[in-house]
């Protein structure tokens, strides 16, 4: 097959090359650039700098095209510009989805399909599946190394149309042996973060840089409205996080969390952690932007939602909604953050999911 493989420049989208052109594929690796810190980008970056350089060699030593694609405005509207409007909107965004969903497998799957490839690999840990109704997403065998949850807004088209050789790997241990094995010198290279389009390593800075009106302190105060403290800045906070929030307590003594962010008033809303199971989480959630990989059920469909990149499954009621979204009704209530993802399980397999939002039913 005549196979375009997406080259971040680390280790895991290096190997599934090397794999794919072992294995007899006529392999074409393609790098976005998304952003330019200059060769000595700070070590889990990535798509940028040393890693474009890094996924040339690779491509060099093993004999295949490579190209490089400049997505630096693109990158920055649909991803930058979008993640700091999430936070100057009190709400807590997923810039990996909609990198994903945006310049990579959009822009990259449209000039895979332009140069004839009849699929595209990535290097994301996750099991493609032939299911009896067509493609299925399925966690990884590595579940420490599961990245389905930021996969979720994947359509049906593109899966059917993509590659994830990693997804039966038992570990990144073995990966980097893989690439040892395999003659590459990047072996060794550290993973990417999360965040990788963050220099100086603080979102926060980012997001008031571009949003300025985010900027500033401002009170923390109980859901009564009194004051308890001071802030940094909204920007620099969360649903559910508890750090960050100095010496606040409440005469017994309860540990606090944020459990709003009131942006326009420049408040972070507060309650003690052990009450929030209570008094402030919520057995309805909304969705909206829905993804569904299987037919939308009329009548809901009861799965586990995962409403955090690292939390456990939570069972629930899912019910599609007419305007693209969908109703989640938990069995234990819950903390969500509004802009985070709600992606939907049973079993490994990936049901669908889409972004939490402030209201409930």
């Amino acid at each position: 097959m005549r196979i375009l493989v997406a080259m971040s420049g680390g280790v895991d989208s290096s190997v599934v090359a090397a794999l794919l052109k072992r294995q007899g594929h006529e392999v074409i690796g393609a790098t976005l650039q998304l952003y330019d810190h200059g060769q000595a980008a700070k070590p889990g970056a990535c798509c940028a700098g040393r890693d474009i350089m890094d996924a040339r060699a690779v491509a060099d030593r093993l004999g295949f095209p490579h190209y490089v694609i400049d997505a630096e405005s693109r990158f920055r509207d649909s991803v930058v510009e979008s993640f700091a409007d999430a936070y100057a909107r009190g709400e807590t965004p997923v810039p990996c989805v909609a990198c994903n969903q945006g310049v990579k497998f959009t822009d990259l799957l449209g000039m895979a399909r332009d140069l004839g490839c009849e699929a595209m690999a990535t290097g994301h840990y996750v099991r493609r599946v032939e299911g009896p109704e067509g493609a299925e997403m399925h966690r990884p065998v590595d579940a420490e190394r599961d990245q389905t949850w930021f996969l979720f807004a994947t359509t049906k088209d593109q899966l059917d149309y993509l590659r994830f050789p990693l997804g039966e790997m038992p570990d990144k241990a073995h990966v980097r042996a893989l690439a040892q094995e395999l003659g590459l010198e990047i072996a060794a290279k550290p993973d990417s973060q999360d965040i990788c389009f963050v220099p100086s390593g603080s979102y926060a800075e980012l997001v008031e840089k571009l949003r300025p009106e985010v900027r500033g302190e401002g009170e923390i105060v109980d859901e009564d409205g009194r004051v308890l403290g001071r802030h940094e800045g909204v920007a620099r906070y969360t649903v559910g996080q508890s750090k960050r929030l100095g010496d606040i307590h409440t005469a017994t003594g309860e540990r606090q969390m944020v459990t709003r962010i009131d942006v326009p008033k420049r408040r972070i809303v507060v309650g003690p952690r052990v009450q929030v199971s209570e008094a402030d989480s919520r057995r309805t959630v909304r969705l909206r932007d829905m993804n569904w990989l299987i037919d939308a059920p009329a009548a809901g469909v009861r799965c586990g939602v995962q409403i955090r990149a690292r939390e456990k499954l939570r069972e629930a009621l899912v019910k599609p909604l007419e305007n693209g979204g969908a109703l989640v009704e938990l069995t234990e209530a819950a903390m969500p953050a509004p802009g985070q993802a709600c992606v939907l399980y049973d079993g490994s397999r990936v049901l669908g999911g889409g972004f939490i939002t402030a209201g409930d039913a």
